[in-house]
C-alpha cells in the first residue's frame, strides 16, 4: 500500500504545469486523454484562422499564449496583420483557444509543450516552444527554411501529412522534395 501511495505521489508530482488547471486525478482518471494534440474542433476557429495560414491546434501553445495571440490589443498587429473580427468572434475563439491550450489538455504532447515552457514567459509563436524547437534541431536548413515548400517551422501541415487531425508524429513526416523523414 505504502509503494502505491508513494507511486502516486510522484506521478502527482510529475504531472507539472499541464495539469494545474484540470488537477492530476482528473487527468489520470480522463477518457480524453491521448498521445497527440487534440484537433481543431471548433468549425469558426478553423475558419478563421485558416484563411490566413494553419489552424493550428490550441494545445500547441498555452492558455496565456492564446490570451496574448487573440486579446483585444493584439488584433491590430498579429504577426504584422490587422485582423479585425466581430467582439463576439474573437471572445469565442479565445475561449475555445483558452479551454483547449496545452496547460489545460489532457493530450501528452500538449502536455510536454506546456511542460517545456514551464514558469517561462508564454511564447507568441510556435517556433518559441522549447519543446518544439528541440523536436525539429536535427532537420537541416534546406529541408525546412531553404526549402520553397516549407520555409518555416510554423508551416506544420507543409510537412505533417495528418496535421489536421492533431497527428504530429514523427511517423507521418514527408517534406517536400526530400520524402519521409527518417530519425
Amino acid at each position: 500500500m505504502r509503494q502505491l501511495v508513494i507511486t502516486l505521489a510522484a506521478f502527482a508530482a510529475l504531472s507539472g504545469p499541464a495539469s494545474a488547471s484540470d488537477g492530476f486525478w482528473k487527468w489520470a482518471v480522463s477518457l480524453e486523454r491521448n498521445k497527440e494534440v487534440s484537433p481543431v474542433s471548433l468549425p469558426r476557429y478553423a475558419e478563421e484562422c485558416s484563411s490566413c495560414h494553419y489552424a493550428y491546434p490550441p494545445g500547441l501553445l498555452p492558455e496565456a499564449s492564446w490570451r496574448s495571440l487573440l486579446g483585444v490589443s493584439a488584433l491590430p498587429d498579429h504577426f504584422g496583420e490587422n485582423i479585425e473580427m466581430k467582439e463576439a468572434v474573437r471572445a469565442e475563439l479565445l475561449d475555445y483557444a483558452a479551454r483547449n491550450a496545452a496547460d489545460r489538455s489532457f493530450s501528452k504532447r500538449s502536455r510536454s509543450i506546456a511542460a517545456s515552457i514551464g514558469s517561462g514567459p508564454a511564447p507568441l509563436r510556435i517556433t518559441e516552444v522549447p519543446y518544439i524547437r528541440r523536436k525539429h534541431l536535427t532537420i537541416p536548413d534546406d529541408q525546412v527554411r531553404n526549402n520553397p515548400r516549407v520555409k518555416s517551422l510554423a508551416l506544420c501541415d507543409a510537412c505533417h501529412t495528418e496535421a489536421d487531425t492533431g497527428n504530429l508524429d514523427d511517423e507521418s513526416v514527408v517534406i517536400p522534395g526530400y520524402g519521409r523523414r527518417r530519425w
